[in-house]
């Protein structure tokens, strides 16, 4: 798809096009984007299974579920972790929600959720905490980047809710 790589080089914003992907889900099989389409799409970048922040963020969705499916919303994971790691992350915090394994990067970086970060003055690639809300129809509808966990889900709730 041409609108895939449009945004390579600069930040997806409320109006775009969702750049499309297939990804490889927990469980096995695999999500396109596209053959969502009908559904609003909530897709939230986090940087690795089982870690404290991603654990709380995981979980918010969970609990939340209902509220999404309310709206006719399908709430997508996606992190660098493989599907064996995902696979055991969903099943020890019963995530209800696909976790979909982007090891190559490639769909980080068309989010533009692949950047530099700084920890103690090391810098280092890696995913920034990001959250996207897609209607029915591909467009993004909202971003979040630099995501705070604390109260996040409840945001994004209402911003489902208000499509």
């Amino acid at each position: 798809m041409s609108e895939q790589h449009a945004y390579k080089n600069s930040p997806l914003q409320v109006g775009d096009f969702a750049p499309d992907f297939t990804l490889d889900k927990d469980g096995g099989g695999n999500i396109t984007l596209s053959r969502l389409r009908g559904k609003n799409v909530v897709i939230y970048f986090y940087p690795k299974d089982d870690t404290p922040g991603c654990t709380t963020e995981s979980k918010d969705f969970r609990d939340y579920i209902s509220d999404f499916e309310y709206h006719d919303t399908v709430v997508l994971g996606i992190s660098k972790d493989s599907i064996e790691s995902h696979n055991k992350f969903k099943g020890k915090y019963n995530l209800s929600f696909p976790l979909l394994s982007d090891e190559e990067g490639s769909v980080c970086a068309a989010y533009n959720a692949w950047v530099e970060k700084n920890m103690y003055g090391k810098k280092y690639m890696g995913i920034e905490r990001s959250t996207f809300l897609i209607d029915k129809k591909g467009v993004i509808k909202a971003v979040w980047p630099k995501v705070k966990v604390d109260g996040h889900v409840k945001e994004v709730i209402k911003a489902v809710e208000n499509l």
